[in-house]
């Protein structure tokens, strides 16, 4: 009994962990499948409105009929967070992201937006939603970490250095190599550097997202119904930018290609599925966990990049991407470390039962090991005092 208790809270643990390492998979195969329709000519604004309408089809179901009953009341102000929440994520994060990934590559995209935790730290500490106490090794780890990542970024923006040559990606040619005419270098340059600007906006507005929904969740609680409305809000904000910013009703033309299985696939694994995902995850560990393991993604899409796509690694990118990865795991260790002491002190503070029996006062202490043991015996570990008496008074008169 005791080994099946300690194998479930175990598997309880990890389910955070499990839940976002396997987002980072999902968020890898998108970043490879839109730069292919990205090169292919699609528009980003399309794909943005594409993307968020498949979104809300797939989870509005799921909302209407789990949430019917437990959905919070609508209210003036939870309805303009939502907006803001529409406006951040599927207009301006992604909108600035597709257009950065087409500049820029698939790895370096990913790698600029391992700044999102560090960045996330920052915000969550002006909301308030983070405390600093410079005198602890874990909010020096954090701050530490927090500045390394932001330098790192720094160095891949301005630095480029020479192309490291990988052994499989030697023997395998660019797609586009055939067709597309060679830009100069400095325009190439100049296109980076343009890119890297709009991925660090676009992280600045992610990161913005998640701080909002978890303000946001902790008074509309309804998870799927808040993905679905910030999925169905974007769809018609990104409808009215996109009617801005494209003329040509060709742009709009989707057939049974790569276009539409970009769309799809971002829609449905990583809006609806990720916010929903996101949001469980962030109401148990906060903001600043579930940002934290972008690194793998970066490492994903580095590997499926090469083989696929032939994709370029440069030497600057290397560099930068490592000290980004130091320090968000310094951010992270610094967060485990926050997480363990605040389980310890809730473990500490223990329910006190108070009861009452004749001349008995019972003071039960409850605590993770003893309801372990009461699975079995359901019994609870006992410290007795007794009360001392009072002395009784006597009513009667005094005899003469």
């Amino acid at each position: 009994m005791e080994g099946e208790g300690c194998l479930g809270k175990f598997i309880q643990s990890a389910k955070p962990y499990i839940a976002i390492i396997s987002l980072q998979f999902g968020y890898a195969g998108m970043n490879i499948i839109t730069k292919v329709s990205l090169n292919r000519g699609m528009s980003h604004y399309v794909l943005v409105v594409y993307r968020h309408a498949f979104a809300t089809a797939v989870i509005a179901p799921f909302a209407l009929v789990l949430e019917r009953k437990v959905r919070p009341k609508m209210t003036f102000p939870i309805f303009m967070q939502i907006f803001v929440l529409g406006l951040l994520g599927p207009v301006i994060d992604q909108n600035l992201y597709y257009a950065g990934l087409k500049f820029t590559s698939p790895t370096f995209s990913c790698a600029m937006s391992n700044m999102l935790p560090a960045m996330t730290f920052v915000m969550a500490v002006l909301c308030r939603m983070e405390k600093i106490n410079i005198k602890r090794v874990r909010c020096q780890a954090k701050v530490i970490g927090t500045m390394v990542t932001v330098a790192g970024a720094m160095l891949m923006t301005l630095y480029k250095g020479h192309i490291i040559n990988l052994v499989w990606s030697e023997h395998i040619v660019h797609p586009r190599s055939s067709h597309v005419p060679q830009t100069t270098a400095a325009a190439a340059d100049e296109d980076w550097v343009k890119g890297s600007i709009l991925l660090i906006i676009a992280t600045l507005a992610w990161a913005s997202f998640f701080i909002l929904q978890a303000i946001t969740l902790k008074r509309y609680t309804a998870h799927l119904s808040l993905t679905t409305l910030v999925c169905f809000l974007g769809t018609l904000q990104s409808m009215a930018v996109t009617f801005v910013m494209e003329h040509k009703p060709s742009v709009w033309r989707i057939g049974w290609d790569m276009n539409l299985l970009a769309a799809a696939y971002a829609g449905i694994v990583t809006s609806s599925l990720a916010y929903y995902v996101q949001g469980l995850v962030m109401k148990k560990r906060g903001p600043v966990f579930v940002t934290a393991f972008s690194p793998l993604m970066m490492i994903i899409v580095a590997i499926m990049g090469s083989f696929i796509l032939a994709e370029k690694i440069y030497v600057g990118g290397v560099i930068g991407a490592v000290l980004i990865v130091v320090g968000l795991y310094s951010v992270l260790w610094g967060k485990y470390k926050e997480y363990k002491e605040k389980e310890a002190t809730e473990t500490i503070r223990e329910p006190v039962k108070i009861t009452r029996n004749n001349q008995m006062l019972v003071i039960i202490e409850e605590n993770d090991i003893e309801m372990q043991k009461a699975e079995a015996n359901k019994t609870a570990l006992a410290i007795a005092a007794p009360i001392p008496q009072q002395p009784k008074i006597s009513m009667e008169a005094p005899k003469v």
